[in-house]
């Protein structure tokens, strides 16, 4: 298998992963080889790729499965192995010069005026709603973000509501529950799409628990500054995800599956997070 550069969060720096190797072919990176490579004289349209930092550093598989869903619709999918933190972490915690930073990176990263597609909301959710906040003094810089905020896109409205493509033939036969993140859901205004694939995946059944748009206690800082409170809150979650009788949580972020996470593995309790684009590439070869 062919492994993928990965960015380390930092500023205007990125390095290998402990776990990847680089590979390139023409101007596309390979993720596994069974993704093939980029052909620049194809008539197919090609996306650029933003993978976000918890899913680059924990859970890579989401991105492999990214990559497999966009290809499976069709697209050929360009990644810059150069990227890296979009810059969310640092503005909550109010370091906004070091914020603007890396977002001046982010768009550099990202130089084509074609479409980016991301397995976050709360990543482009960030991006689309905050970076004007950085760029009011510099017009050169906001012109650049304009381009980039009509190309970014969450994976699964872009695939719901751009290519409108929702069948993948996917099979995950048990029973789920979705959890609205706070971000997918008030920043960047995902609520059915997710359902919309779901209800499409053969085998599986969707419960709705109760209080589903409440947050799941994570919010970056928020739970390393307030833990009894988080913990409280995913405490909350996880039972009511649990009263349904569901075995997975499903969330279009990974922030929200690490916290939750954590929790069910702190107190062995037995349903598990998973990220929607893992259960639409399961069941299918790519």
């Amino acid at each position: 298998m062919v492994e993928h550069w990965s960015p380390k969060p930092g500023v205007g720096r990125s390095s290998r992963s402990s776990r990847a190797k680089a590979a390139q072919s023409g101007s596309f990176f390979v993720l596994r080889k069974d993704f093939g490579t980029f052909n620049p004289n194809s008539n197919v349209m090609t996306v650029d790729l933003f993978i976000p930092c918890f899913i680059d550093q924990i859970y890579p598989d989401t991105a492999f499965n990214t990559v497999k869903l966009l290809r499976k619709a069709g697209l050929e999918v360009n990644y810059n192995p150069e990227q890296t933190c979009c810059g969310q972490p640092a503005f909550n915690s109010g370091y906004w010069d070091e914020t603007t930073t890396l977002a001046k990176k982010f768009i550099r990263d990202f130089p084509n005026d074609r479409h980016i597609v991301s397995p976050s909301a709360s990543c482009t959710g960030f991006i689309k709603n905050y970076y004007p906040d950085l760029f009011k003094k510099d017009q050169a810089e906001f012109v650049d973000y304009q381009r980039l905020n009509r190309n970014l896109f969450e994976l699964t409205d872009y695939l719901v509501n751009h290519l409108n493509f929702t069948d993948f033939g996917a099979e995950f036969s048990h029973k789920v529950c979705y959890h609205d993140a706070c971000t997918a859901l008030r920043e960047y205004g995902i609520r059915q799409e997710p359902r919309l694939l779901l209800s499409k995946v053969k085998g599986l059944e969707l419960i709705e628990m109760e209080d589903t748009e409440t947050c799941c206690g994570f919010g970056g800082t928020f739970a390393a500054k307030f833990t009894a409170i988080s913990t409280a809150m995913t405490e909350q979650k996880v039972e009511n995800a649990l009263k349904t009788g569901a075995e997975y949580i499903v969330s279009t972020e990974s922030s929200c599956i690490m916290n939750i996470e954590g929790y069910i593995l702190k107190n062995n309790l037995p349903i598990k997070p998973i990220h929607i684009a893992d259960i639409l590439a399961s069941g299918w070869e790519g």
